[in-house]
């Protein structure tokens, strides 16, 4: 018999980085709806309580703090208070990013201090109390940049790489203990205040000719990557793991099998 497919998100406790715009954002949004509790981080205090005010209509458990991924000892403290404050944690979604810049050592630096480790200290920070959950759950945010040639070399497409294969094998090594680990790679999205509306006011002839290669004829939207995130993320999904899932809209040319 067909049934209706439950996410089985209810009661969950999830905690992201980085989710007061864009897809972080709509990820929290769609997981509070779904009613699970979310404790969630950026740096920028005035959106950390916008955000926190709008999440609490779904009536469920909302903690937004101020943190700076960067800062590894008070992003480890964090993440060990959101875990205790919430009571658990049973899903963890690292989307913070330093984004792109071709800036010599300092985009290098940068992205493998927010992008890489950010996402390295809260799994190794919280596997432990990920363990403890029925059926825990880890979702990267990786690029299509990471798994073809984009624009140019960076150090933003390279980390995104690294963090596909850290997810891989983590994933082999964790699921016997109850918890999956997953990448989510999007193509180019567009929100106001996002890195293609930048592009598109500074150079609208190069954001309109990657437009051109979508074969919808135009961007993804951050709710669009956030469904699928949430989906990876959920007891629906719990027997998949170690997949980096393109959500591109077809933007991408490789053949996968």
């Amino acid at each position: 018999m067909v049934q209706n497919m439950d996410l089985g998100l209810k009661g969950r406790k999830a905690i992201i980085t980085g989710a007061t715009r864009g897809i972080g954002r709509r990820i929290a949004d769609l997981l509070a709806s779904e009613g699970c509790d979310v404790a969630f981080c950026a740096r920028k205090a005035d959106q950390v309580a916008e955000a926190a005010r709008d999440l609490q209509r779904h009536r469920v458990n909302i903690h937004g703090s101020v943190v700076n991924v960067k800062e590894a000892d008070a992003y480890k403290a964090w993440l060990e208070s959101a875990a205790e404050t919430l009571g658990g944690v049973d899903i963890f979604i690292p989307n913070v990013s330093a984004g792109g810049g071709m800036e010599g050592e300092k985009s290098w630096y940068r992205n493998f201090e927010i992008d890489l480790m950010g996402t390295v200290r809260g799994c190794e920070a919280l596997m432990p109390t990920l363990e403890e959950s029925d059926g825990g759950s880890i979702v990267f945010i990786s690029t299509t940049a990471a798994v073809e040639t984009f624009l140019a070399p960076m150090a933003y497409n390279a980390i995104k790489a690294a963090l596909i294969t850290y997810a891989k094998q983590l994933s082999q090594t964790t699921f016997r203990n109850n918890v999956r680990v997953n990448t989510v790679s999007p193509g180019p999205i567009y929100f106001e205040g996002g890195a293609w509306a930048q592009i598109k006011a500074d150079n609208e002839a190069f954001y309109d000719s990657i437009v051109a290669q979508q074969p919808s004829g135009r961007m993804g939207s951050p709710e669009e990557v956030a469904r699928c995130v949430v989906f990876l993320a959920s007891p629906a999904a719990s027997w998949v793991s170690g997949v980096n899932l393109i959500v591109d809209g077809g933007f991408t040319k490789r053949v996968q099998f």
